[in-house]
């Protein structure tokens, strides 16, 4: 079996034995264990003088984790520029954010060289590339003008968005280009899929050969051949299950509990991120008390927004405006002893957050536009399949395409939001139980461990060459 090498724009080495935190580090531990490799990337320090002339290497068994750090010239013009500030809101549809400049696209491309210049010796022949994320799209052309032949897959973890979107981005043409220089790209969704479809079609005149929704797509662009397919990614779902079981009674989750006392509870987790949609769910939970004020005093929205980009203006506009908005709904509804909105720009650990999903009476997931969102897959898995809880999903969140028995919204409609939850808090245990279990079927079938063998799988056969 080939050696499979990932290349990820933060690298999180992972002590054995430790549960990994988050998603695609599971997917990629697992995947490495199997065959043994290299996990690549950014170490997520920044350093003041010029970047290290070789990775920094930690072996652990058979892998290997090569890390490097970026200078404050790279990290500004390669991570807070082109990155979060031209291609973030582009595939989030948010083109008024977009900001174009050719210091930003000439670092993003340099430090993707750079990247690519410092792997090329630590590869072998026969080794299989598994590039990830937006961040690190020109990688593969890179290395192919290092003269690397081995197969490259890329996975996207975005949405991609519509032609009529992605032209909004001057150099688009240059960033397909660059795309197609891998042997397999890989999408959450069919949407997704069939926008890169219709852009090869539309803009490049390609051709694109449909094999089905198992077989992906055929792409026939800048004179390569290339697979393009849908791969939803997913949790460790029996992993979280377990966790969820006896994080129940932890330490965390008594104190939650002892703070409802007797209230039930709705929950948001997400990134402190304005694709996020937590605006309009706060202005929909306010709508839920305005309306139905039965559930005033009687229901509590505890709101997890761990922040992140702080130094990015977009990012300091949105945490002062959730600030405000949660200070005056709280000062609306609030009772001497009930505040309504429980607003926490903190991070917990995953056990704490099985054991807060596990509690919450309803699970909050509205963003405005996300590539999967496993936060609402997390929720699910969490429940108590004798009491579960109810998910309510935006519409635009790529989950929403597997998650079908969840109540499905429309973020920007607060009021329709509003009704959901109205829904959801009163719906009865047979209904409840019927949706949990068809949502479970999904995540027990297609789990991480699915998503990540059906990439590796389809990378092997994927035209080559």
């Amino acid at each position: 079996m080939s050696r499979l090498v990932v290349v990820s724009n933060r690298v999180a080495p992972i002590d054995e034995g430790k549960q990994a935190a988050g998603g695609l580090a599971v997917a990629v531990l697992a995947a490495l264990k199997k065959t043994g490799g290299i996990w690549f990337g950014w170490s997520g320090t920044v350093v003041e003088e010029e970047s290290q002339s070789e990775p920094r290497r930690t072996d652990v068994g058979r892998l290997t984790y090569a890390t490097l750090d970026l200078s404050r010239r790279d990290f500004e013009e390669y991570y807070n520029g082109f990155a979060n500030q031209t291609l973030w809101p582009l595939f989030h549809y948010r083109v008024g954010l977009i900001e174009v400049s050719r210091r930003t696209r000439e670092g993003y491309k340099r430090v993707n060289g750079y990247f690519a210049e410092k792997l090329v010796p630590l590869l072998r022949p026969d080794d299989m590339v598994w590039v990830h994320d937006y961040h690190l799209i020109p990688f593969g052309e890179e290395l192919r003008q290092r003269g690397c032949t081995q197969r490259m897959g890329f996975f996207l973890h975005t949405p991609f968005p519509a032609p009529e979107i992605l032209v909004a981005l001057p150099n688009h043409r240059e960033l397909i280009r660059e795309l197609c220089a891998y042997d397999l790209v890989g999408f959450h969704t069919q949407v997704d899929l069939r926008s890169f479809a219709d852009y090869i079609r539309q803009e490049l005149n390609g051709e694109v050969e449909d094999r089905g929704p198992e077989g992906g797509m055929l792409i026939h662009a800048f004179g390569r051949t290339l697979l393009a397919r849908a791969f939803p990614i997913s949790i460790d779902t029996e992993n979280l299950v377990s966790i969820a079981e006896t994080a129940v009674r932890s330490r965390h989750t008594e104190r939650l509990k002892e703070s409802l006392v007797g209230r039930r509870l709705i929950i948001g987790v997400d990134r402190l991120d304005y694709s996020k949609g937590l605006p309009q769910r706060f202005q929909a939970f306010e709508q839920l008390l305005a309306a139905y004020p039965e559930h005033c005093n009687r229901v509590s929205f505890l709101q997890v927004a761990p922040p992140s980009r702080e130094d990015v203006p977009e990012y300091i506009a949105i945490k002062r405006e959730l600030s405000e908005l949660s200070g005056r709904i709280n000062g609306r509804f609030a009772e001497f002893d009930w505040v309504p909105i429980r607003y926490l720009n903190k991070s917990f650990g995953r056990r704490v957050l099985a054991g807060f999903y596990r509690t919450a009476h309803v699970g909050l997931v509205t963003p405005l536009r996300d590539g999967m969102n496993l936060v609402a897959k997390e929720y699910v898995a969490c429940q108590d399949a004798d009491d579960p809880g109810v998910l309510v999903l935006s519409t635009f969140a790529g989950a929403a395409r597997e998650l079908d028995s969840a109540l499905i919204v429309n973020p920007f409609d607060i009021e329709a939001v509003a009704d959901a939850l109205q829904r959801a808090l009163t719906m009865s245990l047979p209904e409840r139980k019927e949706r949990h279990a068809a949502m479970m079927r999904i995540l027990r079938s297609h789990d991480i461990g699915w998503w990540r063998e059906s990439y590796v799988d389809a990378l092997t056969r994927a035209p080559y060459g």
